[in-house]
């Protein structure tokens, strides 16, 4: 399943490797695609997308809408 999240505080390549760790540490089978132009975040994994954005923001950003 892939879940999409608009992430409001990405900032640029550095915050891309800290979501992609921190998702792939908790699924590590997870696919992640992370686009800083359009601060989006796509994840495709088996995970729940509400486990998805907790460990999105226990990283330490911020879900529009969430």
């Amino acid at each position: 399943m892939a879940i999409k999240l608009k992430v409001t505080n990405l900032k640029g390549n550095e915050c891309a490797q800290k979501i992609t760790k921190s998702i792939q540490t908790m699924e590590s089978d997870a696919k992640v695609d992370v686009n800083v132009d359009t601060k989006t975040v796509t994840v495709d994994t088996t995970a729940s997308e509400e486990s998805i954005k907790q460990i999105v923001q226990s990283a330490g950003y911020t879900i529009e809408g969430y």
